[in-house]
Formats: structure tokens, sequence, C-alpha cells
């Protein structure tokens, strides 16, 4: 049998230099070819109308912020328009019903002194006899 023997300090620290080496050669290579380029440049496009479509959705979404805002003040402004309207009703309703009281009021109180002059007058006729 064949003993494995490790590999010593110095070749571990060749060996990825040489495959560093090996790497980067092949990023050189790779970085000149024209087919990377192409792929480098569609991937530019792509990710321009990756933007341009979020632009376009953001751009879409604060609109669609904006219209719900506007008809929320909108609608605060109808419901605030419709609660001042039912408070003139009210109030008119308030001030019909106290001249309402107060024409009752002075209807019983003629009432009451027309009572109250017929007793005199009844009694004041008995005493004359």
């Amino acid at each position: 049998m064949s003993s494995y023997k490790d590999p010593d300090f110095h070749q571990r620290q060749s060996s990825a230099a040489t495959a560093k080496k090996a790497m980067l050669e092949k990023f050189r290579t790779a970085s000149g070819d024209p087919r990377m380029a192409e792929r480098q440049a569609e991937r530019a496009a792509v990710s321009e109308a990756r933007e341009a479509r979020a632009a376009k959705r953001e751009a879409a979404r604060k609109q669609r912020e904006a219209e719900k805002a506007e008809a929320a003040a909108r609608a605060a402004e109808v419901a605030a328009e419709a609660e001042r309207e039912e408070e003139r009703l009210k109030a008119a309703s308030v001030a019909d019903e106290v001249e309402r009281e107060f024409l009752l009021a002075a209807e019983q109180k003629a009432a009451r002194d027309a009572r109250y002059a017929a007793r005199k007058a009844a009694k004041k006729q008995r005493r004359k006899g």
C-alpha cells in the first residue's frame, strides 16, 4: 500500500497561486470575448427595462394614492357640508319648537286670563244680585 503524503505548506501555497492565475487568465479571456460583451449589454438592457417598469408602477401608485386622497378630501367636504346642513336644520327645528311653545304658552295665558275674567264677572254679578 502506498501511503498518502500530505502536501507541505509551500506546495499548497504554490497550487493556490496557480489556481488564482488560471482563474484570472480565464476571466481576462472571457472579458475580451464579444459574446460576453453582448450578454453584458443584454443584461444592461433588461435592467434598464426593469427599472423603467418599476418607475412606471411607482408613478401609477403615486397617482392612485393622490386620487384616493382627493376622493377622501371630497368625501370629507361632503360629510362636513351634510353635517353643517343637519346642524342648520336642527337649529331651525329648535327655533320652530321654541316659537310653538311660546305661542302655546301665550294661548294658554289668554285662555286662563279669559277664565279669570269670567269668574270675576260672575262673582260681581252674584254680588249685585
